[in-house]
C-alpha cells in the first residue's frame, strides 16, 4: 500500500473538483490540520511561559497567518513585507520578531514604529547591526528593543549544508567566541536588551544538535553580563518531518527536552520562544499537478521512462535546490505497487535539475491522471517563480472538508503585462 497523504480532508473527489475548478498546477492546503499542529505544538508547553513565533517564509498565505493569529501564535519575520503581513493578518506587533541578517534602515524603522511600542524584539546578528539599530531608534525617538542571536559555531549539523544555520562559517549569528563587541553595543541608551536567541539549522530529525546549540545559548545566557535584563531566550526553529523515509523526533519532544535544559541551567521560569514552520505547515500542502505525457527511450543499453507532469522547478524548487525528495502519489490512489514501475518524474522546464527523482507509479498512469506531489507546504509557493514564463500556481485553502479560501493561477497577460511594461 501507498502511505496516504497526512490530510484525509483532502479526498480523491475534492481534489478532482479542485482541479476541474482551478487547473493544475495547484497548490492544495489543509488548513484544518495545520491549526491542529498549531494547536498541539501550545499544548507541549502547558503552563510554561513561552512564544511560539511561526516562521513566516515558511508559508506566509494570508488565511493561514489569520488562523494562527487568532490562536494567539507570534511569527518570526526576515523581512519588511513579512513584518506587515503579520501585522495586516492580525498578529500582535509583541508577539512578533525579527530576524534575518540584514535589515536595511527602512526595516528597522518599520519594526520600530509598528504599535505603540515597536515589535516585541529585532533580533541583530552582529554587533555592527546593533550600532545601526541604536541609530535608527535615536532618529526616531523610539527605544528599540533588540536580543542577540548567537551563533553556536558547531562542528557539524545533521541537515543540508543549504540550510545548516550553526556552524562557524555561516553568515547567521554573533560567534560565541566573539560577543564582546555585541554587548558592548548594548551600551547605547535607545537599545533595551531583552534576550538571546539561537537557530542550529532546518529540518532537524533529532534533538541531538538542537539540543546543543540550545546547551550554548544557555550556557550563554547563564553566563551574559547583562543577564538580569534577560526577558525570553529563544531556542529558534528547525523541527523536520517525514518527507518519506524519514523518521523526524516529535516537536513535542524538542519542546519537552529543551525546557528540561532551561531547568537545569537555572532559567525554567524565563520565558522560552521557538520559531517553527516546516513542522506546522508542510505535510499539510500538496502541489496538484497532472501527468502530461510519458516517454520511453532505451539508452546506454537500457531502457529509461520519464513521466513528465506540468508543475515544475519553478513551482517547487527544493529538490533542485537541496536535493530534497516529495513523494508523488497518484490523486486515484494505488492498492498496491505490483503493477506499479519506477518513473523519473519530471517538469516542463528546460533544466535538469527540474527532476523530481524516481517514484514507483502505475504502469498504466494515462496522460491527464492527477498526481501529488506532497508534503509542499512549507517552502514551496513562497520559494515559487515565473521562470519559463510560467506563472504562479493556484492556492486553495480546505477548511470544514470544502474549499474555504482560493487566489486564482496568476493569469498569462500578468505576466506579458509585467514583461512588456518598460
Amino acid at each position: 500500500m501507498v502511505p496516504a497523504p497526512s490530510s484525509p480532508a483532502l479526498t480523491p473527489a475534492l481534489l478532482t473538483a479542485i482541479a476541474e475548478r482551478f487547473g493544475t498546477p495547484t497548490w492544495v492546503y489543509d488548513l484544518d490540520a495545520m491549526d491542529a499542529a498549531a494547536c498541539a505544538l501550545e499544548a507541549a508547553f502547558g503552563d510554561a511561559p513561552h512564544l511560539v513565533a511561526y516562521a513566516v517564509k515558511a508559508n506566509s498565505a494570508g488565511p493561514l497567518l489569520k488562523r494562527f493569529a487568532a490562536r494567539g501564535l507570534g511569527a518570526d519575520v526576515v523581512s519588511g513585507v513579512e513584518l506587515a503581513l503579520a501585522l495586516a493578518t492580525g498578529i500582535s506587533p509583541v508577539n512578533i520578531v525579527f530576524s534575518g541578517v540584514p535589515k536595511t534602515h527602512d526595516e528597522i524603522d518599520r519594526a520600530l514604529l509598528a504599535g505603540d511600542r515597536g515589535i516585541l524584539a529585532l533580533q541583530a546578528e552582529s554587533a555592527e547591526e546593533l550600532h545601526r539599530i541604536a541609530a535608527r531608534a535615536t532618529t526616531l525617538g523610539r527605544i528599540a528593543r533588540v536580543a542577540i542571536r548567537i551563533n553556536p559555531e558547531l562542528a557539524s549539523i545533521d541537515t543540508h549544508q543549504g540550510i545548516a544555520t550553526g556552524h562557524d562559517d555561516a553568515k547567521f549569528g554573533v560567534p560565541v567566541s566573539d560577543l564582546a563587541p555585541a554587548y558592548a553595543a548594548l551600551a547605547a541608551p535607545s537599545l533595551a536588551f531583552q534576550g538571546l536567541s539561537v537557530h542550529a539549522g532546518s529540518q532537524l530529525l533529532s534533538t541531538g544538535d538542537y539540543l546543543d546549540a540550545a546547551r550554548i545559548l544557555l550556557q550563554t545566557a547563564k553566563d551574559c553580563p547583562r543577564r538580569s535584563e534577560l526577558r525570553f531566550l529563544d531556542s529558534g526553529g528547525g523541527f523536520g518531518i517525514d518527507y518519506g523515509d524519514q523518521e523526524p523526533v516529535p516537536p513535542a519532544r524538542f519542546v519537552a527536552e529543551t525546557r528540561a535544559l532551561c531547568k537545569e541551567f537555572g532559567f525554567g521560569d524565563l520565558p522560552l520562544h521557538i520559531e517553527p514552520g516546516r513542522v506546522l505547515v508542510a505535510p499539510y500542502g500538496h502541489l496538484l499537478t497532472r501527468v502530461v505525457q510519458r516517454k520511453e527511450v532505451t539508452a546506454g543499453g537500457s531502457k529509461r521512462r520519464w513521466l513528465m507532469i506540468d508543475a515544475g522547478m519553478n513551482d517547487l524548487v527544493r529538490p533542485a535546490m537541496y536535493q530534497a525528495r516529495h513523494r508523488v502519489t497518484p490523486v486515484a490512489g494505488v492498492d498496491s505497487l505490483k503493477n506499479c514501475i519506477d518513473f523519473r518524474v519530471v517538469g516542463p522546464i528546460c533544466e535538469s535539475s527540474d527532476d523530481f527523482g524516481f517514484h514507483r507509479l502505475p504502469e498504466d498512469l494515462p496522460d491527464g491522471a492527477l498526481v501529488l506531489l506532497r508534503d509542499g507546504g512549507a517552502y514551496g509557493y513562497p520559494m515559487a517563480s515565473r521562470y519559463n514564463g510560467r506563472g504562479f500556481a493556484a492556492e486553495v485553502f480546505v477548511t470544514g472538508g470544502a474549499v474555504g479560501a482560493a487566489k486564482e493561477r496568476e493569469p498569462e497577460q500578468a505576466f506579458l503585462d509585467d514583461r512588456l511594461r518598460f
